[in-house]
C-alpha cells in the first residue's frame, strides 16, 4: 500500500434492521470528516445506495481526482485504492476491507513480470490497470477494458507488445486488432466462472434476452455474447437496449 492508504478490519454484517441506523452513523461521520465514498459497481446494494459516486476503478479514481473531500474512502479492491491515492498523493484514502484482494493483481507479482521482461528487451508492456501500483510502475502504459483496443492499435509497430495481467482481456483484445501479443496468465476468478454452457441454458430459458459480458470472460463466454465491453459500458449499452431482459455475464452488483 503507498503511505496514506489506510486499511481497517471489517465488522461482521449488522441484521438487517440496524441497516438504516448504521447508514446514519455512516453518512454523519462523512459530513464530520468531510470525505467522499466511491462504490464500485461490484459492490452490494446496500454499499451503492450510500455512495457519493458509483461507477468502475477507472471513472472512480477520476472521481477521486476532481473531489475536494479531505478524505476518500474507497470501497473496491487494494489496486483501486493504491490507483486512487496515486491520483491524490496529499489525501487520505481509506480502503474499508483488508482483505479486498483481486486476483487479477494476486497473479501478476511484480518480481516475476520483471523476470519476464528481461527476457526479451523488445518487450513493450501494457498493463491492465487491475494490476499493483508496483506493476503499474513496471509498464510503458496502462490501459482499462474500455480503451484496450485502442491503446493497442496505437502501440509502436516495431515493438513486442507483453499484456499483463488478464489473458482472457488481451485474447480479445488480439481478436479486435489482429495484433500479436503475448499474454500474461491470470485470470479473473469471478469472470472464469461464467461457461459457455451456463450461458447456453440462461438462453434457453431467456431467447429473447441479448447477453452482454465481459472481456475478462473466457472465449467461449464472449462467442455467445451480442455485446462485450466494460463495466460502465455495459450500463450505457443496457440503458439503449429496448429489450425488456438482459442477461449480465460479469459481477452481481452490476444488477442494482
Amino acid at each position: 500500500m503507498p503511505p496514506g492508504v489506510d486499511q481497517t478490519p471489517v465488522c461482521a454484517p449488522p441484521p438487517p434492521q440496524n441497516l438504516d441506523a448504521l447508514a446514519r452513523e455512516i453518512l454523519e461521520l462523512k459530513r464530520r470528516l468531510n470525505a467522499v465514498i466511491l462504490a464500485h459497481n461490484y459492490q452490494v446494494p446496500e454499499i451503492q445506495d450510500l455512495a457519493d459516486f458509483v461507477g468502475d476503478s477507472l471513472g472512480l479514481s477520476q472521481q477521486a481526482a476532481k473531489t475536494d473531500a479531505k478524505v476518500i474512502v474507497f470501497c473496491g479492491v487494494h489496486f483501486m485504492a493504491e490507483t486512487a491515492k496515486i491520483l491524490n498523493p496529499g489525501k487520505l484514502v481509506l480502503l474499508p476491507d483488508r482483505d479486498a484482494g483481486c486476483s487479477l493483481e494476486e497473479s501478476c507479482p511484480p518480481e516475476q513480470l520483471r523476470a519476464l521482461q528481461a527476457t526479451n528487451p523488445n518487450f513493450w508492456t501494457i498493463a491492465y490497470i487491475n494490476c499493483s501500483a508496483e506493476v503499474k510502475a513496471l509498464a510503458d502504459v496502462i490501459c482499462t477494458s474500455g480503451n484496450a483496443v485502442k491503446i493497442v492499435q496505437a502501440a509502436p509497430p516495431d515493438k513486442d507488445i507483453l499484456f499483463v495481467p488478464d489473458e482472457n482481456l488481451g485474447a480479445w483484445v488480439m481478436e479486435k486488432t489482429g495484433r500479436p501479443m503475448t499474454l500474461w496468465k491470470g485470470t479473473c476468478y469471478v469472470h472464469v466462472e461464467w461457461t459457455h454452457e451456463a450461458l447456453v441454458r440462461i438462453r434457453q430459458k431467456y431467447p429473447d434476452a441479448p447477453i452482454v459480458a465481459h472481456p475478462e470472460c473466457p472465449k467461449s463466454v464472449r462467442m455467445l455474447a451480442d455485446e462485450v465491453c466494460s463495466t460502465e459500458k455495459m450500463v450505457a449499452w443496457c440503458k439503449k437496449s429496448p429489450a425488456r431482459q438482459i442477461i449480465i455475464a460479469t459481477e452481481p452488483g452490476m444488477l442494482h
